[in-house]
């Protein structure tokens, strides 16, 4: 089929989505695009009631692997589209990027009924479609039959059921020979209006991931389905290790020719790189979209494809995003739609939902979350679609380096009317979170800074809610868990933050020098690939016992634990500490509860490649706790002042203008 076609009704047939297969048969994906395990949904949290207990016992349940093991054998995919299924075996499409998102489409898009076109060769073998409901449970849609050697089956549905949520998608059985479903797509009627697909500029930001970033414009440009969407792939160069001196770019440049248009200028984040593209493509003028991608993902090609074709399709302009997949383990998934918790103006999953889910475990038409639309704030830069018209009413990025600004932006496009639809079927394969230390290296400046500015600008409370609370508790927190640097970082951001909107695009080539810098004074910041730099563990006495220093305590001993930590503080020194290490600590156990306890204690990082010496320094601790205190009263009198002066600002400090000025070190010599 192709991509429109015209119907006698005078409107166009347009394809909404078809049937994909992984385009390099690497195992650990398949569970996102067939699935051979069996579907127990499990049980509904209205079912379970409000006991504790019985909700503990049930999220257990949920998170509990259902997969028998069974996978698909390479060698069934033919192609992009077509799978061969062995004699007598049932496969489900039922899958993340192969069941269709009803209700994603009934919600915000013009399309209110599908065609599902199914092409399968193999006597006796049938296609049966099912639709699930926002609780979860499935019913059987309608159902038909090979007669003969092959068969073209079309199945007429409508999206009206699917309010709050729920999926279409389709079963193949071969019968009594092997079967090939050679494609399967789903397609609609809509208005000539809608006819052509919108064009997209790809804009990626890159520093010092050369052969990451060069291998990913190689995806982008292979892609023969992919290619007629692409106006301009810009990357952004930020580093020392220029992206054009890889070994995959040459191969990556002849496929995108003078569609790919590489940029360098100096280090300015993630979000003066994406600024820089997004100023770019609104400048030029010739997408519908500006695709803001990282540089250290695998792609799905296909993701962009839908994102463009639901963007062209809503009821009004909408940003679409993706969905992040670990690179690591590839059939997990980060989370299914992010929000910013009002009150603690923090970004999350939903509220009802799950983060860190793999579908190789549990499948989508098992469980029952999946099912229920998710509605989100914000979607990550990691893929993010935004129409050109939005970046032309609101404004580009903020300058802020790193961190909060696509947050930022989905909350200041959803205020002026554009919503964010993190989009099921559009994914890339990322580092996840979990596998980072940015709350309490260089970046924690960031976070904090940052946080502070998108609540200043978004809060719908007086005094941001429980941002100067929490803020403070997490500062007392860092420091009585001996990481002076990261308070001191955490200060400095506020302080800076006091300082105004009108200084923030002036900091931002020079700010992580800056901070690089300051922090290399603290011995918490100091980071050691090799063991042996540390001196040896010594400590006058054992654990008490025999116990363990890691157990995690109970409730009643984390209350404890957290009154007391502030006082220990004060107490001298224990002798030893100041020349031995107390302990040694794994990343995963360097929690506060028991870095409390030590004067000095090694503690490796999140990425196992280096660790630090956390030391205790009790004057040090008496003189940032007394700024500490100081800087959140003063916070939260002023914080009417500085919403007020920061909102002002806001369509100043993201214009184009204001971007073109900083920009001008690296675009003086072309004006």
């Amino acid at each position: 089929m192709s991509e429109l076609t015209l119907t006698e009704t005078g409107t166009v047939t347009r394809l909404l989505q078809r049937q994909i297969l992984p385009i390099d048969k690497d195992t650990d994906v398949f569970a996102l695009y067939v699935d051979l395990e069996e579907a127990k949904l499990d049980t509904s949290r209205h079912e379970v009631g409000g006991n504790k207990d019985a909700k503990d016992l049930n999220n257990a349940a949920i998170r509990q692997s259902t997969s028998t093991g069974r996978k698909l054998h390479p060698d069934q995919i033919l192609s992009r589209t077509a799978l061969r299924i062995p004699q007598g075996q049932q496969l489900s499409f039922g899958t993340y990027f192969n069941a269709f998102p009803a209700s994603y489409w009934r919600r915000w898009t013009i399309v209110d009924k599908v065609r599902l076109t199914v092409r399968i060769k193999g006597a006796g073998a049938s296609v049966t479609v099912y639709k699930s409901m926002a609780a979860g449970h499935s019913q059987r849609v309608d159902a038909a039959s090979v007669d003969g050697d092959s068969g073209t089956f079309t199945f007429d549905l409508t999206l009206t059921p699917f309010v709050d949520g729920g999926w279409y998608w389709y079963d193949v059985v071969a019968g009594d020979e092997d079967a090939i479903v050679e494609s399967a797509e789903w397609s609609a009627e809509v208005p000539a209006d809608r006819a052509e697909h919108g064009s997209v500029d790809i804009c990626i930001t890159t520093m010092n991931r050369p052969d990451f970033c060069a291998k990913l414009l190689g995806q982008l440009g292979e892609d023969e389905a992919l290619r007629p969407y692409l106006d301009t792939v810009f990357v952004m160069e930020q580093g020392t290790q220029p992206v054009t001196e890889s070994e995959f770019f040459k191969p990556a440049q002849d496929f995108l020719g003078d569609k790919l248009n590489v940029i360098v200028q100096g280090n300015l984040g993630g979000s003066g790189g994406y600024a820089r593209g997004q100023l770019e493509s609104v400048r030029k003028g010739t997408a519908t979209y500006s695709l803001m991608m990282d540089d250290d993902v695998v792609c799905e090609p296909e993701g962009v494809i839908r994102a463009v074709t639901f963007g062209d399709l809503a009821k009004r302009p909408t940003i679409v995003g993706g969905h992040m997949f670990s690179i690591y383990s590839r059939s997990r998934l980060h989370s299914f739609g992010e929000i910013v918790q009002p009150w603690r103006f923090w970004w999350q999953t939903r509220l009802d939902g799950y983060s860190d889910w793999d579908l190789a475990a549990r499948n989508l038409r098992s469980s029952r979350w999946l099912h229920k639309r998710a509605d989100v704030d914000f979607n990550g830069w990691f893929m993010c679609l935004i129409p050109r018209q939005v970046l032309d009413e609101i404004g580009l990025s903020l300058p802020i380096f790193i961190k909060w600004d696509d947050s930022e932006f989905g909350l200041r496009a959803k205020e002026a009317g554009y919503p964010t639809v993190t989009f099921p079927g559009a994914a890339v394969w990322h580092v996840p979170w979990t596998d980072k230390n940015d709350g309490v290296d260089w970046q924690s400046y960031f976070h904090q800074r940052n946080r502070f500015i998108a609540a200043l600008l978004h809060s719908p409370y007086p005094r941001g809610g429980r941002m100067v609370r929490e803020s403070l508790n997490h500062q007392i927190k860092h420091l009585a868990s001996l990481q002076y640097s990261t308070a001191e970082l955490r200060h400095l951001a506020l302080e800076d933050v006091l300082a105004g909107p009108y200084t923030l695009h002036e900091a931002l080539p020079t700010k992580l020098a800056e901070i690089n810098a300051f922090r290399k004074q603290f011995s918490d910041a100091q980071l050691h690939a090799d063991r042996d730099d540390f001196k040896p563990v010594r400590r006058k006495k054992p654990p008490k016992k025999g116990k363990s220093d890691i157990e995690i305590p109970s409730r009643l001993g984390t209350m404890i634990a957290a009154g007391m930590a502030p006082i220990r503080q004060l107490r001298p020194l224990r002798p030893m500490s100041k020349e031995y290490p107390e302990a040694e600590l794994p990343a995963q156990d360097a929690a506060w509860f028991n870095l409390v306890k030590y004067d000095s204690v090694i503690v490796s990082m999140n990425d196992g490649s280096s660790a630090a010496l956390y030391q205790r320094d009790p004057a040090h601790y008496r003189d940032l706790l007394k700024r500490t205190l100081e800087i959140h009263r003063r916070f939260s009198r002023e914080w009417p002042r500085l919403a007020e002066e920061y909102r002002a600002a806001l369509g100043d400090i993201t214009s184009p203008e204001a971007w073109d000025k900083t920009f001008e070190p690296w675009t003086s010599d072309k004006q």
